[in-house]
């Protein structure tokens, strides 16, 4: 027997189709998904941090699985995963996620230090030395580095606009990555906890604003109705201007949202509007907070159509 190292073209195709068998057609360009979990992208002071990576994958795009690059450069979704801030359990939305993958994204899935070890803006940060490392290894990934979008649902939507927000992070000790900017086409927030300034942004939250609070312990387990600048200076909204830097913002969020009341989004959403930056809010009617809603073909023709807008600038 010849041993030969056969490329898919020269490779002999079965061409004997026995009675009675059928022969299906492909074209290549059906789409999969490849999934790298817990992929290490920084240690920060002895805590590992991870992305959750999923890559698309085709005959006619080339993947290839073990090699040191990919042979595309694709746009990239980086998405924080909420968690009240608290402990991420980032697989909760990879299956969600694919689906944008499946359009011809690579998508990551951040995970940030939570608050019961960092305060805040060590989330916002943490994200944005996500995008750093994805930006830096672009070509292992097959990402365009200028085609990045930040995005995150609930405390890591209000991440994903911090991320958006901070530019003072060149610091040795904030950026991992000297040289490699974090900065984004665009945000996407999917029913943020972006504003705490309202006495029921959390309606499912009876300690609201106090110490042992989400939004308490992310300000360092301090008690925000005595410290009402504290408040402020978490809610995104109270940290816009018109001379603030910050991407063009799509908002999500549904009605009966029981755990991030849907106004806070509203408030975001106006005050992006009176200071001049672009944004859209879309509410989705009945939807709780999370959810499949949030994941239609006609919410992500929403996303893509949002992304490619801001490709395009």
């Amino acid at each position: 027997m010849k041993v030969q190292n056969w490329s898919y073209e020269d490779f002999p195709e079965f061409a004997e189709v026995p009675e009675g068998a059928q022969v299906i057609e492909t074209t290549g360009d059906e789409m999969g998904v490849n999934y790298f979990h817990d992929v290490e992208y920084a240690n920060v002071q002895g805590t590992p941090l991870h992305l959750q990576i999923l890559i698309p994958a085709s005959r006619s795009s080339g993947f290839q699985p073990f090699a040191e690059k990919q042979p595309f450069s694709l746009p990239c979704f980086v998405f924080v995963q909420g968690s009240g801030w608290f402990k991420q359990y980032v697989y909760a939305q990879v299956a969600q996620v694919a689906k944008l993958a499946l359009r011809g994204y690579v998508c990551a899935i951040v995970e940030y230090r939570h608050s019961g070890i960092a305060s805040f803006p060590a989330q916002a940060k943490d994200a944005r030395n996500a995008v750093r490392f994805l930006r830096k290894n672009a070509k292992r990934f097959g990402i365009d580095p200028l085609r990045m979008i930040l995005a995150g649902d609930s405390s890591g939507g209000h991440t994903a606009m911090w991320g958006g927000l901070i530019h003072d992070d060149e610091s040795a000790e904030d950026n991992l990555f000297p040289g490699v900017s974090a900065e984004t086409a665009g945000i996407v927030d999917y029913y943020g906890s972006t504003s705490v300034i309202q006495p029921d942004s959390n309606p499912c939250t009876v300690n609201h604003c106090l110490p042992d609070s989400p939004e308490g312990r992310e300000m360092g387990g301090k008690n925000l109705l005595e410290h009402p600048e504290l408040a402020r200076q978490l809610s995104v909204e109270c940290n816009i201007d018109e001379k603030t830097v910050l991407p063009p913002v799509l908002i999500f969020h549904g009605t009966k949202d029981r755990t991030v009341n849907c106004e806070g989004s509203a408030i975001l959403y106006r005050r992006l509007r009176e200071t001049g930056h672009p944004a859209r809010f879309y509410l989705v009617k009945g939807a709780d907070h999370c959810g499949p809603e949030f994941w239609t073909d006609h919410l992500l023709d929403i996303v893509d159509g949002f992304c490619r807008d801001c490709f395009a600038k």
